[in-house]
């Protein structure tokens, strides 16, 4: 079973999703495991990245502005 995502928002989003981090990598274009990889703070997603992993689980009102959502 893949690990929660780091972020506590992005988990709930994920959660109330119902998406799995295959369905989220399918809808953005990208690997299940750069998914999970970004998720769970492996790698600093690229500003598209955060965009479309945001469109991706219905988030909105902008990514934080903290050292845990800093984007490559």
């Amino acid at each position: 079973m893949a690990p929660d995502p780091q972020c506590t928002a992005l988990a709930a989003a994920k959660e109330k999703s119902g998406l799995s981090y295959a369905d989220i990598a399918s809808k953005i274009g990208q690997s299940e495991q750069h998914v999970i990889d970004i998720c769970t703070g492996k790698v600093k997603p690229t500003a598209a990245e955060f965009d479309a992993l945001a469109k991706a689980l219905n988030i909105s009102g902008g990514v934080p502005k903290d050292s845990a959502h800093v984007a490559a």
